[in-house]
């Protein structure tokens, strides 16, 4: 279990309780919700969707985004409460349950625009994926085609998102007091929480504020001053800058000078920066050359440069081999462990207690403990209230969805229902255990299982949205959850992380939609030479191909170095998981490594940057790292994220950037 921050709250109020343990006074759980919460977790919810789109767009990689939540909504509402002291009006104060109730909201909120499948599963489904992929490929119907549209992706995010909330809270209690569960993420999270309501904490929570405000400003105004230079079409601005010469350009080798993606390096821990780089090296350095030399050989020369028959086709099923063969050996590594804690946990309830004699130090955490579990069990949610929640939603959905995809017939989406439960438990499990979320592996097997039992009349929009059901119910579960612990240990109510989940999932459904309208409606998404590449929609689309075909229409050699990458895939997670940790610490994850094989190597020097940063940061002062890393990370992805409010109206309007900056070799004279 992590270490768990209890401090007292030097904050009054009136409708309050008081436990008997400690002065610390705890609000009712309806005062943990307010107005101001929700307002600012709704403009938060807005931020945070649009920077998720454009990764899950670009590039497919997203990281937490918890500690920019965490800070912009502390200093939100510490702002306007200070402002309206000021003008001498009487506020209600900020406590630690409200902070983290804007928390919860928050990542509701913008876990749709991931779960959601707007990178992913929704435009899989999209013409332009389908005429990428081929008219003439096996499998790939135009019947099989459903274009985005606000109506019927708003409903189908209503009547499927809420399903996992209802799944799996009457398992609250057993979660995360009876197993204990560490749900790393969350314990993280309530410790920045906990630490924001005390005076060093709330110092610290200042300067980190005013640090991501500077870099924030920094990333904006650079975002701004970039897009005067990138001109009409793809080839143009600093977006495409041969920084490494233009012989490394042509393989994609460049440092685009992204605020995003070395905010993302920031952020992501070292060894996934590094596994990402090292995909790049491989695939673009290596491979992609390599058959490149066998073209007319192993497929025929003249093809486009997006033809699956080429070497596209290489390229997509060779990172789907890397991506499956990761996320089958951690989904058999999370069932192997949840299996032997729970014989654990079993055993452990037959043996003797032993009583030994506690220190004040160890009587203090008893206490404390036991106030946690006094504020966690109050408010009870009615089992009969869950239990009812589900069915009726289940049925709701099940009558639904098969009028949104005709194709998903509605005893599959019954049968779906009836076993999500049992596969939200063991995500929510292996997340309090390992933190690992394996939404995506149980949406790709929910989507190869309806696939290949649609077959080809249907199968491939049928697989698609069952891989969106089964991802919703497991992602919404885990994060309940993840959040329940957060609350847990902030002294939270069980019921207004309930209630602002709900509140977060209803926002989702609106904003992410809303938001990846924008993105839609401004830019060319899905263009392979574009920046919105939306890499996983040809990935999606052809996992639900390959569910109903088989591996027939490979190019050459190409499965067998399909199963080469897969095999590796599993003999790297298992040394990974059996060498010392001084030695599995640089061990590359395939997972990161199977990214660029696709998208590019462009993004990984931008991330390599962000990592070297770091460690050069971490080198001079370690403290200073630790404490304003995420902040400048965050700083730099909201910068950017926010200006593509303002570019995509301007390509709205028509209106184009006046420069065109772009490189090529001199003349030879």
């Amino acid at each position: 279990m992590g270490t768990e921050i209890t401090e007292p709250l030097l904050l009054d109020s009136k409708d309050t309780i008081k436990t008997v343990d400690s002065t610390e006074i705890i609000p009712e759980w309806k005062d943990q919700i307010t107005i101001r919460g929700l307002v600012v977790s709704a403009v938060l919810g807005v931020l945070f969707c649009i920077i998720t789109h454009k990764l899950n767009l670009t590039v497919g990689i997203i990281p937490s985004l918890n500690v920019a939540a965490g800070l912009l909504g502390f200093f939100f509402v510490k702002s306007w409460t200070g402002f309206l002291s000021r003008l001498g009006f009487s506020v209600s104060p900020f406590t630690k349950q409200e902070n983290t109730v804007i928390q919860t909201c928050v990542v509701a909120c913008y876990g749709l625009a991931f779960s959601g499948g707007f990178g992913s599963y929704l435009i899989a489904l999209d013409e332009r994926t389908y005429k990428l992929i081929g008219k003439d490929y096996p499998g790939n119907r135009a019947e099989d085609v459903m274009n985005p549209g606000l109506g019927w992706m708003i409903g189908f995010l209503f009547v499927v998102s809420f399903l996992g909330l209802f799944s799996l809270a009457p398992l609250r209690k057993v979660m995360v007091m009876d197993y204990k569960l560490t749900y790393p993420s969350g314990t993280a999270t309530a410790m920045l929480i906990n630490s924001f309501h005390t005076n060093t904490g709330a110092e610290l929570a200042g300067k980190q504020v005013s640090c991501l405000g500077k870099y924030l400003s920094i990333s904006l105004a650079w975002s701004c001053f970039k897009w005067f230079f990138s001109g009409i079409g793809d080839s143009c601005g600093f977006d495409n800058f041969p920084s490494l010469g233009l012989t490394l350009y042509k393989n994609t080798f460049f440092f685009d000078f992204s605020p995003t993606y070395v905010g993302c390096g920031l952020i992501c821990p070292h060894i996934v920066n590094c596994s990402v780089l090292l995909g790049a090296i491989i695939s673009w350095g290596f491979l992609w050359p390599f058959i490149s030399h066998h073209a007319g050989s192993w497929y025929p020369a003249d093809l486009s440069s997006n033809d699956f028959k080429g070497l596209y086709g290489y390229k997509v099923f060779i990172a789907i081999a890397l991506i499956l063969g990761d996320g089958l050996y951690n989904l058999i590594k999370i069932v192997i462990i949840t299996i032997k804690e729970m014989c654990n946990k079993s055993t452990m309830q037959n043996l003797p207690i032993v009583r030994e004699v506690q220190d004040s130090e160890t009587s203090r955490l008893l206490l404390e403990q036991r106030k946690r579990d006094e504020v966690f069990l109050k408010d009870r949610i009615p089992s009969w209230l869950v239990a009812s929640g589900y069915v009726g939603l289940a049925a709701i959905s099940t009558a639904v969805i098969p009028v949104i995809f005709p194709p998903l017939k509605w005893y599959l989406v019954l049968c779906s229902y009836i076993i999500a439960p049992a596969l939200a438990f063991c995500n929510s499990y292996g997340t309090g255990l390992t933190d690992w979320n394996l939404t995506s592996t149980y949406g790709k097997i929910g989507l190869f299982i309806i696939a290949s039992l649609v077959g080809s009349d249907g199968g491939v929009v049928a697989g698609l949205a069952a891989c969106g059901v089964m991802m919703s119910i497991v992602s919404t579960a885990a994060d309940l959850m993840q959040d329940f612990k957060t609350g847990y240990l902030t002294l939270s109510s069980a019921k207004s992380m309930f209630v602002s989940q709900l509140v977060g999932t209803a926002m989702g459904c609106v904003i992410a939609p809303l938001t990846f309208w924008l993105f839609w409606s401004a830019f060319d998404i899905g263009d392979p030479n574009g920046p919105y590449k939306a890499p996983y929609a040809v990935i999606f689309r052809e996992m639900a191909i390959l569910g109903i075909e088989g591996f027939s229409e490979l190019p050459k050699h190409c499965l067998a170095l399909c199963c080469g990458f897969f095999v590796a895939a599993l003999v790297i997670n298992l040394l990974r998981d059996v060498t010392p940790k001084k030695i599995s610490q640089f061990i590359p994850i395939p997972m990161a490594m199977a990214v660029p094989f696709y998208i590019g190597a462009y993004f990984a020097v931008d991330m390599f940057v962000g990592t070297v940063i770091l460690f050069v940061w971490e080198r001079i002062n370690r403290k200073d790292a630790e404490d304003y890393s995420g902040a400048v990370a965050s700083g730099l992805i909201c910068g950017d994220g926010i200006w593509t409010i303002p570019s995509a109206i301007l390509a709205i309007l028509k209106v184009n950037p006046p420069i065109c900056m772009n490189f090529g070799p001199s003349s030879s004279g």
